[in-house]
């Protein structure tokens, strides 16, 4: 399975990369290689079975207090 999802990756990047270094978009190549190195960090775990955290308790613990400041009930 993390051979197929290795593949898709590898597929993505054989459609993106060559516009984006062609046209010199170095910037938008760069975000690119960050958001796909995140995805794929998120996703090798996931194929091999592990659980992931939800962000959205990491987002609430963080936003929480600010709210409840902005906020009084």
């Amino acid at each position: 399975m993390i051979f197929l999802l290795i593949l898709v990756f590898l597929f993505i990047i054989y459609l993106q990369v060559p516009p984006l270094v062609k046209n010199k978009m170095w910037r938008e190549l760069i975000a690119f290689a960050v958001f796909l190195w995140l995805g794929m960090v998120l996703a090798v775990p996931l194929v091999l079975g592990f659980n992931l955290p939800s962000p959205t308790k990491a987002i609430e613990a963080i936003f929480k207090p600010l709210a409840n400041w902005l906020i009084p009930s």
